[in-house]
């Protein structure tokens, strides 16, 4: 005897070997032997052989018309020796009654199983609309073969063209359009990125970077929301000041100034003046809203993503031969010992007379020049005042940091501006602490420090920078942290230090604007009126989302600016170049802040010189292939101390270029560890746009 049994599901057939009460001993076909229970006995049989069965079953399956076999089932629940009587007019044979159960199983959108053998035929409109869908995924599947084909040709189907970013970046791993482009991708065994590169979704590597980070970044776009522009305020008294600034030449956002008076008594008045935006806009009107949903103005070679709309920096920013409002603190000293006397802060208007450039200005004002009063250039006597007071708040701020247990400072480094014209990019390098990079970093040092610790005795919350004095290790102990009190920034080697410098371009020194123009108006009253009151759940929100929106854009600056060297590897047709030792396989090229890591490399001295062969690098994953020519004698003297690196702001995004997905967490630390950020704040003037270039 033979029999016809499901077996977890599937259904099989063998020979009985012997039988005890409810269950048999069934030999199989492969020799293996089963014990099947009575209640999965489907069928009994004595031919044909249970091979013959099977195959006989399953071509009978096969052949049965479903629909016809659905209309025969009626709406009440069967067994499938009954509907085969029906359906094949007698009592089915062993292979057809089989084959009739292999129809009904397989055929889950007709027959719904009710039992052991028992079924029960689907409610017309639950088998239209299933049968509907089976439709539908022929014709998906049509379509989307018709996708990959096109794809696989290097062609970029229609359908597809709106979804590229989407496709990209944020797919629909169910659609069709995502399904045909992971498998054009296995056959073409290539990435999504290389493949849309190759088929015109993105039309460069610049393309896919950019996008990216505007698809994370500004889902709805760049542009801004229709916003009233205010009025600039016209009840302000006007300096009696001729005020200039201190700029790279693509800066347009001026949101610092300078000016320099000479008292009756010999003293000298110096009068650091910030764009005041803070008189324009109020807390959770349309402007502040979309500063708060940037948080900062993004930059990058050759573009920038400004905080706040065009309209509103063009009547704020200070602009030459233009009268606007500010925030000033002038501060009297005694040019004998070069000490601060008093300090004042106002608001009001001043009149700016120039807007300097770094561009026309570096040349001519160097340290030799200033020292011997040679060139002449606008502003030349009061750039020397300030030149002679910025070195003593240097050396002051080195007297503070050593307080704190840190060495001072390294200016013995070179920073990297880039320029892009018509995708042409230019890499100049500045050596840091040029004096008018000086002048202006130790005054915007001097003016956070003093508008936090005026702000920290009305009490009233700001935003500050602090560092050191944390728990844990080192670099825990010197992680720069943003808090609403007053705490000093070590690597500044400053008691406090409060953002306030770049309203135009930052949420937060906006935000402390408006703390510091209470402290002004109302003075001991300033905690009852002040745009943030003390202990304002607000502020911290503010802090959090400054810290992601500012770190996210720092990344995305850092991967544009290493982009740009690649590309400026191409464009000079760069094979062998130049390059110094960071620490053990991390190097640097020695003409652009490109960072590359050589494994293998020989042990050298850190800033030892070696020379690269460069084999091939990549656009769009932003590596970087080299080998080894040569062991130069010559030792790079601009890459400072590693200790004293370590001690200074981390979160600035540095002037070379680093990368931890391309170096590997030990090689992107060294470099992180090198990396020319002096202080909070610090690095090159990127495209031009940082208020200082050693630090702010």
């Amino acid at each position: 005897m033979n029999l016809f049994f499901e077996e977890s599901g599937d259904f099989k057939a063998g020979s009985v070997l012997s039988q005890a009460g409810e269950a048999y001993q069934v030999e199989m076909a492969s020799g293996k032997r089963n014990k099947v229970k009575a209640k999965d006995v489907l069928l009994q049989f004595t031919s044909p052989d249970p091979v013959s069965l099977m195959e006989q079953a399953k071509a009978a399956a096969a052949d049965i018309d479903l629909e016809f076999l659905w209309e025969v089932a009626g709406e009440e629940e069967f067994g499938f020796a009954e509907l085969g009587a029906e359906y094949f007019g007698h009592a089915p044979k062993p292979e057809e009654a089989a084959g009739l159960i292999l129809a009904l199983h397989t055929s889950p959108i007709y027959f719904y199983k009710k039992g052991r053998g028992r079924y029960k035929a689907a409610p017309e409109a639950s088998l239209k609309a299933a049968l509907a869908g089976i439709e539908k995924k022929k014709q998906q599947a049509i379509i989307q073969a018709a996708y990959v084909e096109e794809l696989k040709q290097q062609r970029l189907p229609d359908a597809l063209k709106p979804l590229v970013l989407q496709l990209l970046f944020k797919p629909d791993k169910n659609s069709i359009e995502y399904k045909a482009m992971v498998e054009a991708c296995d056959a073409l065994q290539t990435s999504p990125p290389r493949l849309m590169l190759g088929n015109g979704g993105l039309a460069t590597a610049k393309d896919y970077h950019l996008s990216k980070f505007l698809f994370d970044s500004f889902p709805k776009g760049t542009a801004f929301p229709v916003a009233p522009i205010p009025s600039l305020p016209d009840n302000l008294p006007v300096a009696d000041v001729q005020a200039f600034s201190i700029d790279d030449v693509t800066t347009t956002e001026i949101d610092d100034a300078f000016s320099v008076v000479t008292l009756a008594d010999g003293k000298i008045r110096v009068g650091i003046h910030i764009a005041a935006p803070a008189l324009g806009i109020k807390r959770d009107d349309a402007l502040d809203h979309i500063a708060r949903g940037r948080m900062s103005t993004v930059y990058m070679p050759g573009d920038k993503i400004t905080m706040l709309p065009d309209e509103l920096v063009e009547t704020y920013t200070l602009g030459a031969g233009q009268t606007r409002p500010a925030l000033s603190l002038y501060v009297t000293l005694d040019t004998q010992e070069w000490t601060v006397v008093s300090t004042e802060t106002k608001v009001e208007a001043i009149p700016m007379a120039s807007n300097l450039r770094h561009n026309d200005l570096d040349a001519l004002v160097t340290e030799e020049h200033l020292a011997s009063g040679a060139g002449e250039y606008p502003h030349k006597a009061e750039i020397a005042v300030l030149w002679q007071w910025a070195q003593v708040l240097e050396k002051g701020r080195m007297v503070k940091r050593e307080g704190f247990g840190l060495k001072p400072e390294q200016t013995n480094r070179v920073d990297f501006n880039f320029y892009v014209e018509d995708d042409v990019v230019s890499i100049v390098r500045r050596k840091r602490g040029a004096p008018l990079d000086k002048i202006v970093a130790e005054l915007m040092i001097f003016a956070n420090s003093s508008w936090g610790k005026l702000m920290h005795e009305h009490g009233i919350p700001g935003i500050y920078r602090s560092q050191g004095g944390g728990s844990g290790g080192w670099a825990a102990k010197m992680q720069v942290r943003m808090v609403t009190h007053a705490a000093p920034h070590q690597g500044l080697g400053v008691d406090q230090y409060a953002w306030s410098t770049s309203p135009l371009r930052r949420y937060t020194d906006l935000v402390n604007q408006w703390q510091i123009i209470a402290c002004v108006e109302h003075g001991v009253t300033a905690p009852l009126v002040a745009t943030f009151k003390p202990k304002d759940a607000d502020l911290f929100a503010i802090v959090s989302g400054f810290d992601a929106a500012y770190s996210a854009y720092g990344d995305f600056q850092t991967n544009m600016e290493r982009y740009w060297c690649l590309r400026w590897l191409a464009q000079e047709n760069a094979r062998q170049v130049d390059a110094v030792v960071l620490k053990d396989e991390v190097l640097r090229l020695v003409d652009i802040p490109l960072i590359i890591r050589l494994p293998g490399m020989p042990q050298m001295a850190r800033g030892a010189q070696v020379k690269l062969d460069l084999l091939r690098w990549d656009e769009l994953d932003l590596s970087v292939e080299a080998r080894l020519l040569e062991m130069l004698t010559t030792v790079a003297d601009d890459l400072g101390d590693a200790e004293d690196d370590l001690e200074t702001d981390a979160d600035t995004p540095p002037d070379v270029v680093l990368d931890d997905t391309l170096l590997g967490d030990e090689a992107a630390a060294a470099a992180e560890e090198i990396a020319e950020q002096t202080a909070d704040g610090a690095g090159i003037e990127k495209n031009g746009e940082t208020d200082t270039p050693v630090a702010e």
